[in-house]
């Protein structure tokens, strides 16, 4: 119908609904997909799969944060039945990243059991590949992440499930499924193993592009792994350490390829394993915070450091703005967009300071509200009004600003 908006504009509300996906977009997008997949084969094929079911796991955990119930059951039978299919073809049964994918989609549809027998299926088919898989350190990654999750506290993690699937995957072996301990012995031998294998890989150097690209993934699950293990057998100090102690060598390895090739390296490999790393990093920190008491400046320091090299990770800006949020001073986090808006080009600090101004207005309208309804407030907060539409006005001015309709759409719906 021409003027209609395809797939997301979350950003925008209407009301108190959320515009989520518009039925003529979504009829697009699958449409894409099954052209594609009609034409594609092979390794192509099973790369578009894993693709479509990012994409619906992306419509499961709008359902989740939107808290509609009856579209989350709906749009969970149809993913479901998607996956089932894609793992019912020859060329994807073992493809460790397919059926990743379908045991998160049964965790976010609330069937822990049925996950975890999705995951354990898939770990023990998988072989022996051990800490030298990529795809199989990924998998046990996001298994022992998503069974983090479910502790309530640190006080004896040693024996939880996460300890045992970071385990097995140092010892080679088969897999096999979590039978309610752990040995001690196994930990302290995992953690050698661990120790080993990091700095192995911190040391050897690849060769060609996809030889980055494979070193690249293993390395960020490997360090993943690693500091969650430490995390649950020792403590979060620990896990900082193996996050500091890779990130440093990366920052070392770019640098160096940099001046030796004279050209700029990494563009390809190195900053997006930082990258990661820094995600990971942050999200433990978050996490700790959560189940125990922690002080916010270590996490703020990730993320300002993070940012300054990273400006345009949407992940990073959001965790940033959502520990801002707990702070009653505004200035701080207003110098440091001011300081990243300034050295870069990317559009998404713009887009972020804006977002964080429109929730400090939100809670300050709410604040100010009586108890008797939607009463508009008596004193009227013109300053945050104002300081918005300069910075939409700035922002529009920009390079990159001028041509982003989002944000012009995020503009006129905030004059309305």
């Amino acid at each position: 119908s021409g003027f209609n908006s395809i797939g997301h504009m979350d950003t925008m509300s209407r009301g108190r609904h959320q515009i989520g996906h518009y039925k003529e977009g979504e009829e697009f997008i699958q449409n894409v997909f099954h052209v594609l997949s009609q034409i594609f084969t092979g390794k192509e094929k099973s790369n578009l799969a894993v693709c479509w079911l990012q994409y619906e796991i992306s419509k499961v955990i709008q359902c989740l944060q939107a808290k509609k119930k009856k579209k989350l059951k709906a749009q969970g039978r149809k993913s479901k039945k998607l996956a089932k299919n894609f793992l019912k073809a020859p060329d994807n049964r073992n493809s460790l990243s397919l059926w990743k994918l379908y045991a998160y989609l049964e965790w976010l549809l609330g069937n822990t059991d049925d996950a975890r027998k999705v995951f354990d299926t898939a770990l023990c088919t998988a072989g022996t590949g051990g800490l030298k898989s990529a795809q199989l350190c990924s998998l046990s990654l996001l298994y022992a992440q998503l069974e983090v999750e479910l502790l309530d506290s640190i006080e004896g993690a040693v024996m939880s499930r996460a300890v045992h699937i970071l385990t097995k995957l140092t010892e080679n072996g088969p897999y096999v499924p979590y039978s309610g301990q752990v040995l001690p012995v196994n930990v302290l031998k995992a953690r050698k193993t661990y120790e080993h294998a990091l700095q192995d890989y911190l040391s050897k150097t690849p060769v060609s592009d996809q030889d980055q690209v494979n070193y690249t993934d293993q390395l960020v699950s490997l360090v993943g792994c690693y500091a969650l293990f430490q995390y649950l057998t020792v403590g979060i100090d620990a896990a900082v350490l193996i996050y500091t102690q890779a990130s440093e060598k990366l920052e070392v390895s770019g640098s160096q390829k940099c001046e030796n090739t004279g050209e700029n390296f990494g563009v390809l490999n190195f900053p997006t394993a930082l990258e990661a790393i820094t995600l990971l990093h942050t999200s433990l920190l978050r996490f700790h915070m959560k189940i125990s008491v922690y002080p916010l400046n270590p996490l703020r320091e990730a993320l300002t450091e993070a940012l300054k090299r990273y400006p345009s990770s949407q992940s990073l800006w959001r965790s940033y703005i959502h520990i801002q949020r707990k702070s009653h001073s505004a200035s701080k986090a207003r110098r440091f967009f001011d300081t990243v808006t300034r050295s870069t080009n990317s559009l998404e600090p713009w887009l972020f300071a804006i977002q964080a101004e429109q929730m400090r207005k939100k809670l300050t309208e709410k604040v100010q509200r009586a108890d008797v309804g939607e009463i508009h407030c008596t004193i009227p907060e013109t300053g945050l009004t104002n300081r918005i539409v300069a910075l939409f006005e700035h922002a529009v001015q920009s390079e990159n600003g001028t041509h982003c309709p989002l944000l012009w759409r995020m503009y006129l719906n905030f004059m309305v």
